[in-house]
């Protein structure tokens, strides 16, 4: 019977989105990083509305707080948008929409780890039931369209607001229908993301309300990083992961494009402190340096 109402108590948390509370003293923190840092890169003229920064602080997993700069403004997500359909898998293979296959096992293994635009797309197809290829006849595209919201409503009915998740990402560029429906559809029908919303995902990941506990430990198995091994590159050594103190343990995913420069990381540090960091910037995708300088600035504050 106990263990039959753990997880009953398990499965009622998950379901219920994270609350958080607005923090002056989390609000501070922020504020100073971003002053810090527009000085800092003054030389580049970054600006503090090229920035875009929330901070929550889990410790109190029953009530996080959290504190943002420009948290609720939309953002093109660069690989950040793969944690969300990470999260969009698992809901539809609890709900037995989608079969549990190695395959796609390795797919999002690849979408995270290595953060593989190949294995999104087949990430993509699999959540929407649809394919790229050559134009359609414009009757057909609004079918495929409405299909590839799938995601999209999945997330609005959690009550994320500001954001658009219907797209798969590119290097080169969209060809064919995907090209077509950017051509027809309305400029803030491409992927979006805001701080807050982001902040929010890997607070329900990471305090087991995504999806379930279990679905949640799996995808913070695929989402941590080593950012003390001298092997580690990219996502564990380039961006939150080249700041963090030792004893830190580090889940995370960044990514960059032309024009931003972004990255999600959930911390524990070896003090015991739990906080979610989301930093994007924009227009300063060549300038690695700010997000690990705002990182570190942020977490300063809790280092004593």
């Amino acid at each position: 019977m106990l263990m039959l109402a753990l997880v009953q108590n398990a499965a009622a948390q998950s379901s219920q989105p994270v609350q958080f509370k607005a923090s002056s003293q989390l609000q501070t923190v922020v504020d100073r990083a971003v002053s810090e840092a527009v000085g800092k890169f003054a030389a580049t003229k970054l600006q503090t509305n090229q920035l875009a920064i929330t901070l929550a602080d889990l410790r109190d997993a029953n009530q996080p707080q959290w504190a943002s700069h420009r948290g609720d403004q939309q953002i093109y997500p660069a690989s950040v948008i793969k944690a969300f359909y990470l999260a969009a898998v698992h809901r539809w293979m609890e709900d037995g929409k989608i079969k549990d296959t190695e395959e796609l096992r390795r797919a999002m293994r690849d979408m995270i780890v290595d953060s593989y635009n190949e294995a999104t797309g087949l990430i993509v197809d699999s959540l929407t039931e649809t394919t790229s290829g050559p134009e359609l006849p414009l009757d057909e595209l609004a079918k495929w369209y409405d299909k590839r919201n799938a995601v999209n409503r999945y997330f609005v009915s959690l009550g994320y607001t500001n954001i658009n998740v219907n797209r798969k990402p590119w290097c080169e560029g969209p060809y064919g229908r995907e090209m077509q429906s950017v051509k027809l559809s309305k400029p803030n029908h491409r992927n979006w993301l805001t701080t807050e919303a982001t902040a929010r995902l890997f607070t329900e990941i990471a305090t087991g309300r995504s999806v379930t506990p279990a679905r949640s430990s799996q995808m913070m198995e695929l989402l941590k990083r080593d950012p003390f091994n001298p092997k580690s590159e990219g996502q564990s050594r380039e961006y939150t992961g080249a700041v963090v103190p030792p004893g830190t343990k580090l889940w995370s995913k960044a990514g960059w494009t032309s024009e931003t420069r972004h990255d999600a990381a959930y911390v524990e540090l070896a003090n015991g402190t739990k906080l979610v960091l989301v930093i994007f910037t924009t227009e300063h995708a060549n300038e690695k340096e700010i997000i690990p300088f705002v990182a570190k600035s942020l977490l300063s504050a809790f280092q004593e």
